[in-house]
């Protein structure tokens, strides 16, 4: 009977009200220094451009870690959980709390795998099942993602350990894209590549110091046979991937146009 009054006891004095307060204060404060972080985090990206995707890498990490390591310090310095404590309630609170939080203990768990396994990295460009955008943040338990269309996706870290993810620039700022064009095929080949040559290395957005290539292949469109023209450039900064494929695709159809060079029509 005496030990049930100590274990209650025990538990009264850790579940004081001011105990609970102030350990929740902590967590406030907490949010608050990353979202501070954050924006002082953004503003330098916009003066560093060219570290960019580095200033993002060591913010992931630090908030991953910061939020991971200030809860936990957190708790044992307002708490003090003691042995006894520890003892009686671990048990049953282990496996109530094993059954309630498994999901986000795996999640975290692979939050950790890809932080430093790294298959890809905050700022990369990824594929993932039928989505393909800009990685924004890996957290404890999802990873977010801005598609193109500048729609937010929230995918479980867990997932990532199981399904084919591709990266296309795999920390880099620069990133090779591709654009097709479509021409007839008796079409001077070497006309169409110099004119698209010319497009693409005028282009603001491209990154001259790697190297531009075009290839062919004749494909059957519409019960005809043409010519795809797969011009692989790489823009110099990942954000600009979109307006980099619709200015040379833009450049390039009127340039084509204006050399006579014959282009496909539907039947």
């Amino acid at each position: 009977m005496e030990t049930n009054q100590d274990y209650s006891a025990l538990l009264f004095n850790f579940l004081k009200i001011d105990k609970i307060l102030f350990f929740l204060f902590l967590i406030i404060c907490i949010v608050l220094i990353v979202k501070i972080v954050s924006m002082w985090s953004e503003k330098l990206q916009q003066k560093l451009s060219g570290k960019r995707l580095i200033i993002l890498q060591l913010t992931t990490i630090f908030t991953f870690s910061f939020y991971l390591i200030g809860v936990l310090s957190s708790f044992y310095f307002v708490f003090q959980p003691s042995k006894e404590l520890l003892v009686t309630v671990g048990g049953s609170a282990a496996v109530a709390f094993g059954f309630a939080l498994k999901d986000l203990v795996g999640s975290m768990i692979a939050g950790f795998i890809l932080l430093f396994d790294r298959p890809f990295q905050v700022g990369d460009r990824v594929s993932f099942g039928d989505v393909y955008g800009e990685i924004k943040n890996i957290g404890l338990r999802s990873v977010r993602l801005v598609t193109l269309d500048d729609n937010l996706v929230t995918i479980p870290n867990s997932k990532f350990l199981t399904d084919v993810v591709s990266s296309g620039n795999s920390g880099a700022l620069d990133m090779m894209v591709v654009t097709d064009f479509y021409v007839g095929l008796y079409e001077n080949i070497n006309v169409v590549k110099e004119i698209l040559h010319e497009v693409v290395i005028t282009s603001r957005f491209i990154f001259l110091e790697k190297p531009v290539s075009i290839t062919y292949q004749e494909i059957a469109i519409s019960n005809t046979f043409v010519i795809k023209v797969s011009v692989k450039a790489y823009v110099l900064d990942v954000k600009y991937e979109k307006a980099f494929l619709s200015d040379i695709t833009e450049r390039g159809n009127k340039h084509l146009n204006k050399n006579n060079i014959q282009r496909p029509v539907k039947r």
